[in-house]
């Protein structure tokens, strides 16, 4: 990515952040789309930024883009989008707008680029009758936030279609690591775990595959760089399952934790999907890339981030509560 001018919207974001301090890192001249040009609301980016072109845009409002207009990038990452699943059926508005009409504006508001890499979601896959989830299968979204983000899948495929414009959709599935939101279930075990605060779940027998945040930018990167962009969906993911009991288990050896794991106290929710995970297989051969960092390894890392975290957060002596 050297030498390249990139646009990264949400880049303050969970996956956004580590994407961006990875261009900067390779050379990339990278511009950030935030919500409001402040260090202290975008802090994942605060190591690095006096290195990037701030662009302060609410992409939910076409006006705020017009200073895209003319403006070229060799290539566009759109993550920007709204992130939580379950709140997305309270605000449903905002969902749908965040991710289907925030699509549309930034593809209207004049933005010219050489490649475009629109990141959806595994969540778009919804109910289906087979695992693992293959790119051929038809989406059927659960949630006002798959919704938004299928919708923004379609309106890229309508870009690419219209104009053979080079733009690549990604599905990402469930990523983990630092810096991450403690709504998320791997930061949420590990901060309870390190804390000492007793855990309820329910059986756990439900799968789910996890990817490291790091295999996840690699993917990215993949498809930014390969040699012809590809027309085709590509799962980004492992493929492989862990069951969320299994999960809450290893998290809990490796805070070495006091917590009190209470496994069964909830009751499953009634529209459970037992089983989530990616066939991985397209991005293997069309990408030529795999996941170089283990779930074991990944959750190591992220455990001792966060023991600096809680510290931070948590101790009344720390830097950040004595300022």
């Amino acid at each position: 990515m050297k030498s390249n001018t990139v646009l990264v919207t949400g880049g303050a974001g969970f996956i956004g952040s580590h994407l961006v301090k990875r261009l900067v890192s390779l050379g990339a001249d990278v511009t950030v789309t935030v919500k409001y040009n402040s260090i202290i609301d975008n802090v994942r980016l605060s190591s690095l930024w006096n290195q990037l072109d701030i662009v302060e845009a609410d992409l939910r409002n076409i006006d705020s883009l017009r200073q895209l207009r003319g403006r070229g990038f060799d290539t566009i990452f759109h993550l920007a989008a709204y992130n939580h699943v379950g709140d997305s059926f309270l605000h449903i508005s905002e969902a749908l707008s965040s991710n289907a009409m925030a699509t549309a504006n930034l593809f209207e508001s004049g933005v010219e680029f050489e490649r475009f890499v629109y990141v959806s979601s595994s969540e778009v896959y919804g109910l289906q009758e087979s695992v693992p989830f293959v790119e051929s299968a038809q989406p059927f979204p659960l949630s006002p936030y798959s919704i938004g983000k299928y919708a923004g899948e379609l309106y890229s495929q309508l870009k690419r279609h219209q104009g053979g414009q080079p733009i690549a959709c990604v599905r990402p599935f469930n990523t983990f690591g630092p810096y991450q939101s403690e709504r998320a279930i791997i930061p949420e075990l590990i901060v309870k775990c390190l804390r000492g605060v007793d855990i309820e779940t329910t059986e756990g027998k439900q799968t789910r595959e996890f990817n490291f945040v790091e295999n996840q930018v690699d993917g990215l990167l993949a498809v930014a760089t390969c040699e012809s962009i590809p027309t085709e969906v590509i799962n980004i993911g492992c493929g492989e399952e862990v069951a969320i009991c299994d999960l809450v288990t290893k998290i809990h050896s490796l805070c070495e934790s006091s917590s009190q794991l209470k496994i069964g106290a909830l009751p499953t929710r009634p529209n459970e999907i037992w089983n989530m995970c990616c066939d991985p297989s397209r991005a293997r051969d069309l990408l030529a890339w795999k996941p170089q960092v283990s779930l074991e390894q990944g959750l190591r890392r992220t455990v001792e981030w966060f023991r600096h975290y809680c510290h931070l957060y948590y101790q009344s002596d720390s830097p950040l509560n004595r300022l």
